[in-house]
């Protein structure tokens, strides 16, 4: 009789053996892409770089002023270098780490369960970017600009003297001017960009856990003020101490939690119907 037991034991640890051998498979494929797509990422690092400094420019250009960041540290510009290395290198490694995830994913689930979790999969990259595009292009302009708007010129009310030194007969107004640093732009940016992209997956979330029963679109209708609070606090923490900046993060957010309870009711028609012809439900219940 042990004996049986030890047989059961191991005849179920071998499948548990078999998925971990697997899932060690998948993730280093998964980082074998990174570090590839790394190392092909930081060779063209200045480009990426340059791109991502073009809100930045187009703001200073506007007040004709040039468009320079500086090193503070000796180091940084390495370490810049590394990080947007590391941001291009999981962009283009992105698609194969999705399929590695779902060819672990998939051999266990059954077939309405793979097409009603492939969309998600596919929607989810595609609202991060869109996400992404919409902190890059509309958001990051105009904090850049916000920003930028509490500089100011110096002002001088008489010559200054020959050794230089102005003393308080001759300055009126200490000049203000942005000299911002290449590492602190860069996480400005990239704050940005991770936090609306991320933002941008709250229809996926909600509708897969609407999919999935754990919540309805009635309970999203009646938590609409708890919604609010919640996109407030969020964008406080999210975005610089601007006003203009939080709202835009709180109606676009606030948008997408309508949106969803838009989709989560579809979902829920669409479940009752298939209940109704399957005879599980009656036509009275709701």
């Amino acid at each position: 009789m042990p004996a049986k037991n030890d047989d059961t034991i191991e005849d179920s640890s071998a499948p548990l053996i078999e998925h971990l051998t697997e899932l060690r498979s998948r993730i280093i494929k998964s980082l074998a892409a990174f570090v590839l797509a790394m190392m092909i990422s930081f060779t063209v690092w200045n480009p990426i770089f340059n791109f991502l400094t073009d809100p930045l420019c187009d703001a200073l250009v506007e007040r004709g002023q040039e468009c320079n960041l500086i090193l503070i540290q000796l180091q940084e510009g390495f370490f810049v270098a590394v990080r947007i290395a590391m941001l291009g290198g999981l962009v283009l490694a992105f698609p194969v780490i999705a399929t590695q995830m779902w060819r672990f994913v998939a051999p266990g689930l059954y077939r309405s369960e793979k097409g009603a979790f492939l969309p998600f999969l596919i929607a989810s990259p595609m609202m991060f970017f869109l996400g992404a595009a919409f902190a890059f292009y509309v958001v990051t302009p105009l904090a850049f600009s916000f920003f930028l708007g509490f500089q100011q010129p110096g002002v001088l009310t008489g010559e200054v003297p020959v050794d230089g030194a102005a003393d308080e007969n001759t300055l009126a107004q200490v000049g203000i001017a942005f000299q911002g640093s290449v590492n602190e732009y860069l996480a400005l940016t990239t704050k940005f960009i991770v936090a609306f992209g991320l933002c941008f997956q709250l229809p996926v979330l909600l509708t897969l856990m609407g999919k999935a029963g754990l919540v309805s679109a009635a309970g999203l209708r009646a938590g609409r003020k708890w919604a609010v609070v919640g996109i407030l606090t969020l964008a406080a923490f999210l975005t610089p101490p601007d006003v203009i900046t939080q709202l835009i993060l709180f109606f676009a957010v606030y948008g997408l939690y309508e949106i969803s309870i838009w989709l989560v009711a579809r979902v829920e028609r669409k479940r009752n119907a298939e209940l109704r012809a399957e005879g599980l439900m009656d036509e009275d219940d709701i």
